[in-house]
This record gives C-alpha cells, sequence and structure tokens, in this order.
C-alpha cells in the first residue's frame, strides 16, 4: 500500500474524443470513465476521498524512496509526459495519451490508453499498480492472463492490458529494477496485431503528428497563444466524436465550495454550454466540432416529437438522466455526495431555444462547410424558434438551475430573442424575405417587453428577472448577444452595477442571494471572463487585461480551469476541467489580444 498525497485539481487530461482520464501530479491515472464519457468510472481514485490507502480505481507506478515529480505536456498535444525523481539521484519518464489519428480514411480513436515507463537516470525501482473498479468503485476487476497480456473483468466491460512488462510483476504488484523502456496499452479485450513496443510507438507517433497539425489550422490570436492552445485542445476532447455531443465537464461530484453539497454529475451535454464551446472553437477556425454538434442537436430537435427542449441530454441524446447517489464513495475529499445522473434534465430552462439557434446560426454562412445547413435544418430550427417565441415570458429554472424556484428570468428571455434574430438573419440569407419579416417582428416585440420589464430605473441595470431586484452576471452578456450595443448607456450602466455588487477580490459571482443551499461560496469563473469581455466592450480594456492576466495566474501548473474559485484561497473548485472555463480563456484573449500586423 501507498500514501496518498491530497487530493487535489492539480490533474493532466488525457483523451482522444472518445474516452478522457485525469492524471494527478504523480502520473496517477485518478479518474476515468470507459467505454465513454459517462460510463461508470474504471479509475476512481479522485473520489475515494483522502484515504491513506487506495485500494481500487487507480493506474499508477509507484517509484521507491519517492522524492518529486515534475509535469508537462508534449507541445500542442494532450500527451501528457510525468518524471519522477527518487532520493538516490534516480528518475523515470512516463508518458501517457489516448490514440487518436487519421487510419484508414476514418479517425481512429478507441477506448484506449498508451502508457511509456523509461529509465532516465540512476537505477529507479519501481511497483506497477493497476486496479479497474467496477460498480462506481464498489468492486474489485477478476483477472485472467495470457502470455502478453491480463484480463481485467468488470460487470460491463472487459479490458485488456498488453505489455512488455513483467506479468508477474504487474499481477503480483512486485517491486523490480527499471532497466529498459517498457510499454502497457489498456483497452478493449482484442489482440494486438504487432508487438506492444511497435505499436505504442506508432500510436505515439501519429497521434503528436495529429494535434500538432489540428494545433496548426487555429487561428490563435497573437498574446497568450500557449493559453488559447491549451484550452481549445481540452475543449476538443470534450466532444465525443461518435454522436457530436459536447459534455461540461470530464468529472462527477467534486464540489463548487468545500462541503456544501453542490455536488453534480457533469458528463452530460448542456445545450447551454455547448453553444459557448462552438462558438470558441468557431472562433479559432476549428469548425468540424460544430458540424458535428450540429448534427447532435438537430437529431434532438427531431426526437422532441413537439415536446419542448431539455436543458441537459446524454451524449447519445438520452432525455432520461435520473439523479443518484453512490453510496459507497466517499467523494472528492471525503467531501460527498457522489452522484450520477443530474435532475436538471427535468428543469424548465427556456434559454435552450437560444443556444439551440445560436450554436447553428453560422452553418447557414459558413463557406468553408462542405455541406453548409440549408432549407431541411432550418425547418427544424423554425420549430425552436416557435417555442422561443411562446415561452419568452414564462417562468423557468433560469441559467443557474435554480431547484426550489421559478421566475422569468431575463437571460432566458433574452436568448428567446437571440432565437428570433438569428432566424431573421438566416432567412434573409436564404432568400426568405417574408419569414424574415415575421422573425424580425417577433424579435423586436420580445426585445421591447424585456426592455420594459427587465430594467430597473432605481438601479440603472438589467435585473435577473422580470420586475426583480436582484442582480445577475449573465446579464453581462447582452453586448455579445447582440441584444444591446456595447456603447448603450444602459449596457454600461449594468456593467457598473453589477462590478460593484457581484465582483469580489476580482472574481465574479454569479448571484448575490441565497438560493436552495445558501449563500454562494466562490466565484464561477466564466462570470469573471463575462466581466473582462464586457469591460473590454465598454473601453475598459487596460482594467480588462489585468484580471485577465490574474485568472490565466489562476490556471492549474499545465494551464486548465475548473468551474469555480474560493476567492479567501485561491483554491479551484468544481468540476474539472471545465468547459465553460476554458472558452473564457480562448474568447477573453481574441478580444484582448494586439492584432497580429501590430506584433511586429
Amino acid at each position: 500500500m501507498y500514501q496518498r498525497p491530497e487530493s487535489s485539481l492539480e490533474l493532466g487530461v488525457i483523451g482522444n474524443c472518445q474516452v478522457s482520464a485525469l492524471v494527478d501530479g504523480h502520473g496517477r491515472y485518478v479518474w476515468s470513465c470507459m467505454p465513454r464519457f459517462d460510463a461508470e468510472p474504471v479509475f476512481c481514485a479522485l473520489m475515494m476521498g483522502d484515504q491513506e490507502q487506495v485500494e481500487r480505481g487507480v493506474f499508477e507506478i509507484e517509484l521507491e524512496d519517492f522524492a518529486h515529480a515534475e509535469q508537462a505536456y508534449i507541445r500542442n498535444t494532450p500527451i501528457l509526459q510525468t518524471w519522477l525523481y527518487d532520493r538516490h539521484g534516480g528518475c523515470v519518464k512516463l508518458t501517457d495519451f489516448a490514440p487518436r489519428y487519421e487510419q484508414f480514411e476514418r479517425t481512429f480513436h478507441p477506448y484506449m490508453f498508451v502508457r511509456h515507463l523509461e529509465p532516465v537516470a540512476g537505477a529507479p525501482r519501481v511497483v506497477v499498480r493497476l486496479r479497474p473498479a467496477g460498480h462506481y468503485g464498489g468492486e474489485d476487476a477478476r483477472q485472467t492472463f495470457g502470455s502478453n497480456h491480463i484480463r481485467y473483468v468488470l460487470p460491463d466491460l472487459t479490458l485488456r492490458l498488453t505489455t512488455d512488462a513483467s506479468l508477474t510483476h504487474v499481477r503480483e504488484e512486485r517491486p523490480f529494477r527499471l532497466t529498459r523502456p517498457l510499454s502497457f496499452i489498456l483497452g478493449p479485450d482484442e489482440s494486438l496485431p504487432e508487438s506492444v513496443s511497435r505499436g505504442s510507438r506508432h500510436h505515439f507517433e501519429q497521434t503528436r503528428a495529429y494535434w500538432q497539425d489540428w494545433v496548426r489550422g487555429l487561428a490563435v490570436p497573437f498574446e497568450w497563444q500557449e493559453a488559447v492552445i491549451r484550452a481549445a485542445i481540452t475543449l476538443k476532447l470534450c466532444s465525443y466524436e461518435d454522436t457530436g455531443a459536447i459534455i461540461a465537464a470530464i468529472t462527477s461530484s467534486i464540489p463548487e465550495a468545500p462541503s456544501t453539497g453542490r455536488n453534480w454529475d457533469y458528463r452530460y451535454c448542456w445545450l447551454r454550454d455547448s453553444f459557448f464551446v462552438v462558438h470558441a472553437l468557431n472562433r479559432l477556425g476549428a469548425t468540424r466540432t460544430m458540424e458535428a454538434y450540429l448534427g447532435w442537436i438537430l437529431n434532438v430537435t427531431a426526437a422532441g416529437d413537439g415536446r419542448g427542449l431539455q436543458p441537459v441530454y446524454g451524449i447519445s441524446g438520452e432525455t432520461d438522466l435520473t439523479e443518484t447517489e453512490v453510496p459507497h464513495l466517499p467523494g472528492y475529499r471525503g467531501m460527498g455526495p457522489v452522484r450520477v445522473g443530474n435532475q436538471a434534465y427535468e428543469q424548465v430552462q427556456n434559454d435552450v431555444y437560444g443556444s439551440v439557434v445560436l450554436s447553428s446560426a453560422q452553418a447557414f454562412f459558413d463557406e468553408r462547410l462542405n455541406a453548409p445547413a440549408g432549407a431541411e435544418q432550418f425547418e427544424l430550427l423554425e420549430q425552436v424558434g416557435r417555442r422561443a417565441i411562446e415561452l419568452f415570458d414564462q417562468p423557468d429554472a433560469g441559467i443557474w438551475e435554480y431547484r426550489g424556484r421559478a421566475r422569468v428570468h431575463t437571460f432566458s428571455s433574452m436568448m428567446c430573442w437571440a432565437a428570433c434574430d438569428r432566424l431573421a438573419r438566416i432567412s434573409a440569407h436564404l432568400g426568405e424575405a417574408e419569414k424574415a419579416d415575421e422573425w424580425r417582428s417577433a424579435a423586436d416585440r420580445i426585445h421591447a417587453v424585456i426592455c420594459e420589464r427587465a430594467w430597473d430605473e432605481d438601479q440603472g441595470c438589467f435585473t435577473e428577472s422580470f420586475g426583480g431586484k436582484s442582480l445577475d452576471a449573465s446579464m453581462l452578456l447582452i453586448s455579445d448577444l447582440g441584444f444591446l450595443q456595447g456603447d448603450d448607456p444602459r449596457f454600461r450602466s449594468t456593467v457598473d452595477c453589477i462590478g460593484r455588487k457581484l465582483l469580489r477580490g476580482g472574481h465574479m459571482f454569479r448571484y448575490g442571494e441565497a438560493d436552495d443551499f445558501g449563500e454562494p461560496e466562490t466565484a464561477f469563473n466564466i462570470c469573471t471572463f463575462w466581466y473582462i469581455n464586457a469591460l473590454a466592450e465598454i473601453g475598459r480594456k487596460d482594467e480588462a487585461r489585468a484580471l485577465f492576466e490574474d485568472m490565466l495566474s489562476r490556471r492549474t501548473r499545465l494551464g486548465l480551469l475548473s468551474e469555480d474559485l474560493d476567492v479567501a484561497t485561491d483554491e479551484l473548485w468544481g468540476n474539472y476541467p471545465q468547459t465553460y472555463s476554458l472558452v473564457g480563456i480562448i474568447l477573453g484573449a481574441i478580444r484582448l489580444s494586439k492584432p497580429w500586423e501590430d506584433a511586429f
């Protein structure tokens, strides 16, 4: 048994748009769901609490007399390298990735992880500890083995480890001196057609080439390129390529704040979050994610059969995400509960109609696409728009998914306006002048109602809900949505008001009043980025740049962000890596960077 360090969100992400894994600073796989993002976790040590001993749910290389570790990504890839040093000058290097590359005219991205282990210096002794878990950490895998592989039989999955290491050393977790490079391929229960060393080397070379070529095609801003590239790669890893869905985060149940019970499962596709991801990647020129997501969202819309859209779906388009708790997992740092599923699927959130139209709109205009969206897609989006007209002034749970109340939330109404506004533009582009007039008329009517009912003259700002007094950071998006221009006095006043009331220590809270779980305790990272962008829009660019640089300093050592930040301790909380937060990095850098033309 080994001593675990305290759990933290200093975690690297590896993946291939089919599976992903979180790897801690010592090279341990502490969270990974296989064979897809929302499956049961094969590695779940992250949710085992900070126990001294972990019996299952981990894949690690333990170095005897361990002293310290270093970690970095290979440039412009999600291939992670970890160096482990012992107290005698010995060192080993781990290289971890999930294969992804073009093969036989299609993308090869199996549910597979490859790990290389190399001696670097001295005479290091290591233990290989591979302990997949079943039933959300509730049971061990049953082992069988052959001449060069070990099978790990789980209730709903059988994994095969193929390796050129001693099977006895691996199965019995015996220490051995590392004298040569070793390879470990963990994936489907299938035979490899070549040696494990040659196969793993091929996977490595092709995967590195794929990602570096993908990055080369990004239209990055001049400043903060490294931060943008890392965020873009990680957003790509959160897309489930088989269906086109985009998950909100890789994890479940990392608390938004310590011991609050604000623990949610984010391994699903929120229509709202996905719009922001698609928008950010589109701005970088990575349009294939939009094309795949458009197929997914139109399938979901067509399958609705006249019913309203849910806020969140499973990555196959599943509508039932019944929320349950896992009693035998203690949770992150012992702060349970660990939840599976998300009750938000039952909620009414009327902003989703705008999210669907906004995430689809570019596909009608972008001539780079092999098959731009046309009349068939527009017909489905019109159904969405008609629902937006019906529901724009009806109560809902809002963008922040309040579980105990319903109001006519201003952001939801603005997103319904955005649906009609974009449908008017799409109609005109398609030559449908009469329809364009109809959608423009609907958008204008909704706009007028919002301006009348959501504007609070006393405070000089748009409020969280019609007729209310509470403030909401989502109003920082008024200009980005096109609802008001950046120089509109009402927008400037709203930004000022929200800054005074919700900004704490340079970080933005979503709202200031108590919700179902009490007073908010942590800032919401995407809201800080919204504030940064709003400041830039109203001409306070120096202030925006300072806050942006501060947010970049809050990233993990590997350049990632979670959902929330404790403004008192500067510690990251919430599910990880959070797509919302990574979107903020990309859009903030694009808005604030000096142009390439002025760089030389």
